[in-house]
């Protein structure tokens, strides 16, 4: 025969059991209200604490801990209590004034605020300056560039390049043409020693120049190639002869379309007129138009 203090029945209401289970959902945002959540539920359905505790891969005694607080405080038990700890030495002035200094000042003699310069200004330590802005998400240090453009067609033409890579025409090849100046032409001073057992590739610290070259190149949307030249030089008339390349490897009945950025050897009237005199040749950009074409 069963001996002992009977156990409090474990009921709760249609909104309660609601919350509940949005607080079981939580497993990522909250794991550990998340778990007390689906202690409660289990244990709302009749199963025993220790097949709860089973269940749910926690001992018995967590169990009964959240299932007592649940009945005594409801919803607000499973949530931690405040714990103790020193008190609260910075106000919320201060936290304000930082974070106003942050945002709307910058220091003399530097483009931006470092914690150890903030906290000579308000009289705090810089860890605590450090946390006030990892909690508000502040990052002086950093920036980040945009633009926008005025273009009115400008997403007309995103598109239309979009379109282009996704779905390239089956007739017709599709290139996105682009240049890589000032490539550094090396050479070590040494063979190259190579990898062996026991031992890692090994070269020399020190090199010889061989100058710069331009390596100018377009890759096939469709089938992957890639077409490339060298020019010691990039103006415009290295990239002429980098389209008669292109013109000589496709096929004559195949259309050609180009996808190319706004440099400006690509906007000359040398490259304007070898366009103009092949029509199967179509330009793709996102360049705004200009009073030259």
């Amino acid at each position: 025969m069963r001996t002992g203090r009977p156990k409090v029945a474990l009921m709760v209401t249609e909104d309660e059991r609601r919350r509940l289970e949005s607080l079981a959902h939580r497993s990522r945002s909250a794991p550990q209200i998340a778990r007390r959540a689906r202690i409660i539920l289990t244990c709302a359905d009749g199963t025993a604490g220790k097949v709860v505790a089973r269940r749910l891969r926690v001992t018995p005694g967590t169990v009964c801990k959240w299932r007592g607080r649940f009945i005594a405080h409801r919803l607000d038990g499973l949530y931690d209590e405040p714990r103790p700890g020193a008190k609260r030495t910075i106000t919320d002035a201060q936290v304000e004034q930082v974070i106003v200094r942050t945002l709307e000042t910058t220091p003399r003699g530097a483009t931006h605020w470092s914690t150890r310069e903030m906290a000579k200004a308000v009289g705090l330590s810089h860890t605590a300056i450090s946390h006030i802005w990892h909690t508000f998400g502040l990052q002086p240090h950093r920036t980040e560039t945009f633009k926008l453009s005025n273009d009115p067609l400008l997403i007309d033409k995103v598109r239309d390049i979009v379109g282009l890579y996704l779905d390239p025409p089956a007739h017709a090849a599709v290139f996105c043409v682009d240049e890589k100046p000032q490539i550094q032409a090396l050479d070590r001073t040494q063979p190259l020693l190579p990898m062996q057992p026991g031992q890692v590739e090994r070269r020399t610290h020190d090199y010889i120049r061989h100058g710069t070259t331009t390596l100018f190149a377009a890759l096939n949307a469709k089938t992957s190639e890639v077409i490339t030249q060298f020019h010691q030089r990039h103006r415009s008339a290295q990239f002429r002869q980098f389209l008669d390349l292109i013109e000589a490897q496709v096929p004559r009945p195949l259309e050609v379309h180009i996808i190319m950025d706004n440099y400006s050897t690509h906007k000359t009237a040398l490259i304007r007129n070898w366009f103009a005199k092949r029509p199967r040749f179509h330009v793709c950009t996102t360049r705004p138009p200009t009073a030259r074409g």
